[in-house]
């Protein structure tokens, strides 16, 4: 805004200015006997400077939308020329109004043309200055003449070279706030585009976390849910037996019960399991391993390598929640006489390795949810992965299943 009106300004000047001189050449001459200019030569004078103010009026005043016309400035600028010399011819003191055409100069023409345009004003303000064309006669005058015009010359060239800066420095404020304008407009259009997709990743993030809620529900219950009862249907199976111990099946299945109640109402809170509360996840581990072992009379142990330190809540959950249902699948599925698991804290990552020497089968092979690996896989994956977590399973019919969960080690800030 400051560098436009500064334009609006400097036309504003061009404008006025040469009126001003003209009045003021016309005032010096109506001295009279100071001017020397006979009365006779008044209605010469008066005609000129009308058609030199109407000519200005007309190019300048009415059109100044015609500054951009090249063509047009040039006729404006050459009748501007003519009426300078006429003026001048007629009075010296109109050299007043002849400096003028400097102005001018800058402002109808472009490149050399501009150095051929102050040259032409430069002659007749030169002249002016000499005492006008009637001393063109006088002897030793033309040295003074010469003297005057290189000197008017040097100022010609001094303001048109100050008015090129000048314009080459307002054209490019102008383009720096056009520039400006521009960017300003796409960055009011990537704010309201933004806005749009801003709104859409809020949708977007909102049913992503419906559906991993609905995905942790579903580990949940199979976890809890699914392992404790199946755990209850192999107690009440071994205590319908013959020759079991009904009362001692009966209370494991009662707890089994109860255990798994308690849990899942901690699941659906989206608290930590009761027995990571209770202690570090060595312990948890190990105590879901002792109380499998009893319940299934199978062999198992814990085997606990590197300094253990408390790991972030969600990665001890999933630890604990991997060993479990890999126990699970031991007990439905295996058929093993041993189990070994081995917790491994290293300087980047936590394993949970899971190895039993039951049947085995082929992790290659098609499967439904009731087999082994099938549900009970997916959802150990599933939890891995979303604590960028991974799972290997190596296996063959006949020797056994290995399976290997691998953590980032992110230790909680107590063990910092």
């Amino acid at each position: 805004m400051t560098v436009m009106a500064a334009g609006r300004k400097s036309d504003r000047l061009i404008t006025v200015v040469p009126y001003i001189a003209l009045v003021c050449s016309v005032g010096l001459i109506a001295l009279g006997d100071l001017a020397g200019v006979p009365h006779q030569a008044w209605p010469l004078i008066g005609a000129v400077l009308a058609v030199a103010a109407g000519w200005l009026f007309w190019w300048i005043t009415l059109h100044p939308e015609w500054e951009q016309d090249r063509g047009k400035m040039a006729v404006f600028f050459g009748g501007l020329v003519v009426l300078i010399f006429v003026l001048v011819w007629c009075s010296p003191l109109f050299g007043f109004f002849a400096w003028t055409g400097y102005l001018f100069t800058a402002y109808a023409l472009r490149g050399p043309w501009q150095i051929v345009g102050g040259v032409l004003v430069a002659i007749p303000t030169g002249l002016s200055q000499a005492g006008g064309f009637y001393v063109l006669d006088e002897p030793g005058v033309w040295p003074v003449i010469i003297v005057l015009l290189a000197i008017n010359i040097g100022v010609s060239g001094l303001m048109i070279k100050v008015t090129a800066r000048a314009d080459e420095r307002y054209a490019r404020q102008r383009q720096v706030i056009d520039e400006l304008a521009e960017a300003n407009a796409k960055l009011a259009a990537a704010l309201k585009e933004n806005e749009g997709l801003h709104a859409q990743l809020m949708v977007q993030a909102r049913e992503a976390g419906k559906l991993d809620e609905r995905q942790r529900m579903a580990g949940e219950i199979h976890d809890v849910l699914a392992q404790g009862l199946t755990g209850i249907v192999t107690q009440l199976e071994a205590a319908s037996s013959p020759g079991g111990d009904l009362h001692r099946h009966l209370e494991a299945a009662k707890k089994l019960a109860r255990d798994s109640l308690t849990e899942a109402r901690r699941s659906v809170h989206a608290l930590r399991p009761h027995s990571l509360d209770a202690a570090g996840l060595p312990e948890a581990i190990g105590e879901a391993v002792t109380e499998w072992s009893r319940l299934h009379g199978v062999g198992a142990e814990l085997v606990t390598t590197g300094p253990a330190r408390p790991l972030l809540p969600e990665i001890e959950t999933v630890l604990l929640r991997t060993a479990q249902e890999a126990l699970a699948n031991v007990g439905r599925h295996a058929g093993a006489r041993r189990v070994t698991l081995t917790l491994s804290y290293m300087e980047d990552v936590v394993t949970l390795d899971v190895h039993d020497d039951g049947a085995g089968f082929d992790p290659s092979a098609p499967r439904t949810s009731g087999e082994k690996g099938g549900y009970g896989l997916v959802a150990m994956r599933e939890r891995l992965r979303r604590i960028a977590g991974t799972l290997e399973v190596e296996s063959e019919p006949g020797a056994g299943t290995a399976l290997s969960a691998c953590v980032p080690a992110l230790f909680s800030g107590a063990a910092a």
